[in-house]
């Protein structure tokens, strides 16, 4: 009685449904084809279906171009509402606060980024580069009204081992290489934050959990310590490697230990402290410099105490140098280590540019426009890019100099403009005596950053969390130093999505389990109920 449906003769399902409506609507055009109301019915359901779908889907991609268009507007618009507090009314007192506060953070900032290049492998001058082309970039296009933009401990690790593997002579690499390699890197990633930005991904950054971030800061911790106590004791060898290669060298070459440079180095570490406990406004790195360079080049001039003009010549007065990206030979190997330092890069610059512009809000009592993080994360794809091709690496928030650019007063963006400007300045006006500065200093600079990441509030908070965070801290902070940067934090985020997924389940089957406890109680309550009306 029935025949073969349209379907089998290869239209399409749609066609199939039209098909069947106008069977419904003329049966005599269809004479020979079987079809029930029923299944025309469902027919008319599934067309109208895949018709709202299509519809929605066109609306959608309509919608979508335009929403892109207007995030890169937003996104490159500069005088936006992190101005909101620049009024006609208070732009002087506003601009003396933005301004008094950026000369205290580029007192402490210049030692500091120093430092921090040349625990990198990298040279002097492009710490203080790196530092003030950054906050300019970073507060231009950046989401955040307060944070200040530079060079940051938890770069170090990632740079450090880049520069150690493609810029070593004993590997066949050089410093101009290994720096063009990592510009190629700092670019790939910055694209990258750039599409993470434009695509509003800056929601999901949010949610890596406190507790990987609280062991990952200690981890960092354990680093910087340990790569730059060479320079504390006054060891002539270089401390390079892994971890245990670091002790190894140590206990190898203890014997050059230099009691003078440990000296200066604790000197440093005490005074910087204790300086800063007393009053931010104190430029107590600077100071610190100061006293132990004079100590250096007086009383301890014939003690062998090496500094920087020793190590690194001269710094020049020419801070901006294009440097454009290169890349050595292709390999295997080479690629993997590009993917490797690209995702470190975009990982520091989301986690921690994003971690540091809520603590601002927080710190500065924010109450009107609080940060933007998509637009935060469009300004660290910039920092990346622009950066490092004028002589730096790759920078993002940091914490302590936000910190205390907040409590000495900023308000507006125009800190960050102000702190840039003055570092340059700075610079070049103590560029000839910055040479003369021990790198016990700077070891001993690098140390007082290292026990400042170390908070102990903060590790209280993650342990009274329970056991599963606590454990996810320690696992953080033991693999980091142990294996390196990104090893430790991918295997710790895989520990806490596969951790929470165990342990959202059994929640709910101990919530379906304690509901269907009350359920029987109501239950039998109810027939109890009854039976006693009932008699």
């Amino acid at each position: 009685m029935s025949k073969a449906a349209p379907t089998r003769g290869g239209g399409s399902v749609l066609q199939c449904f039209k098909t069947g409506i106008q069977a419904l609507e003329c049966p005599s055009t269809y004479k020979d084809t079987f079809y029930t109301k029923e299944s025309v019915s469902m027919a008319k359901d599934n067309v109208s279906i895949i018709s709202r779908n299509l519809e929605e889907s066109v609306a959608a991609e309509a919608a979508f171009l335009p929403m892109l268009w207007q995030r890169l507007l937003q996104f490159n618009t500069v005088f936006d509402q992190r101005f909101e507090d620049l009024t006609r009314e208070s732009w002087l007192s506003t601009t003396y606060r933005d301004l008094s506060a950026a000369f205290v953070v580029a007192l402490t900032a210049i030692p500091m980024a120093m430092g921090f290049a040349i625990a990198m492998g990298l040279r002097p001058e492009q710490g203080i580069v790196a530092g003030a082309l950054a906050c300019i970039i970073g507060r231009t296009w950046g989401g955040s009204k307060y944070q200040v933009y530079g060079p940051t401990a938890a770069f170090i690790p990632v740079i450090a081992a880049l520069m150690l593997k493609y810029g070593h002579h004993a590997t066949g690499g050089s410093f101009a290489e290994a720096h063009g390699l990592l510009v190629l890197c700092s670019v790939f990633a910055g694209v990258i934050l750039l599409g993470m930005g434009i695509l509003g991904l800056g929601k999901y950054v949010k949610r890596v959990p406190n507790s990987i971030v609280v062991g990952f800061s200690v981890g960092i911790a354990v680093v910087i310590a340990l790569s730059n106590i060479g320079e504390v004791l006054g060891l002539e060898h270089a401390i390079r490697g892994e971890f245990f290669e670091k002790i190894k060298l140590i206990g190898q070459y203890f014997h050059e230990f230099n009691g003078y440079s440990f000296f200066l180095a604790m000197l440093t570490f005490v005074m910087t402290r204790r300086l800063l406990k007393i009053s931010i406004f104190i430029p107590a790195p600077l100071l610190a410099l100061a006293l132990c360079t004079l100590l250096s080049e007086t009383i301890f001039s014939d003690r062998g105490i090496a500094d920087v003009g020793l190590k690194y010549g001269s710094i020049p007065s020419n801070f901006f140098v294009f440097t454009p990206p290169s890349m050595p030979a292709f390999t295997p190997q080479l690629g993997m280590d590009i993917a490797y330092f690209v995702l470190a890069i975009v990982f520091v610059s989301s986690v921690e540019s994003l971690l540091c512009s809520s603590m601002a809000d927080r710190l500065a009592n924010n109450k009107k426009t609080p940060f933007n993080p998509d637009k935060e994360l469009w300004g660290q794809g910039l920092v990346q890019i622009i950066v490092p091709m004028v002589n730096g690496f790759p920078c993002t928030g940091a914490l302590a100099r936000t910190a205390t650019s907040i409590k000495a007063g900023a308000m507006t963006p125009m800190a960050g403009y102000f702190k840039g400007i003055l570092k340059i300045a700075l610079a070049l006006y103590l560029a000839p005596w910055l040479e003369m500065v021990p790198m016990a200093c700077i070891g001993g600079i690098l140390l007082w950053v290292a026990t400042n990441m170390v908070k102990v509030a903060e590790i209280k908070e993650v342990w009274h969390q329970g056991r599963f965070h606590a454990f996810l801290m320690v696992y953080t902070a033991v693999m980091v130093p142990l294996t390196d940067f990104l090893t430790g934090v991918l295997s710790a985020l895989i520990i806490y999505g596969v951790g929470s997924l165990i342990l959202n389940r059994r929640q709910a089957a101990a919530y379906a389990r304690v509901q269907s406890s009350v359920d029987k109680a109501v239950s039998l309550r109810e027939d109890s109920i009854k039976e006693r009306s009932s008699r």
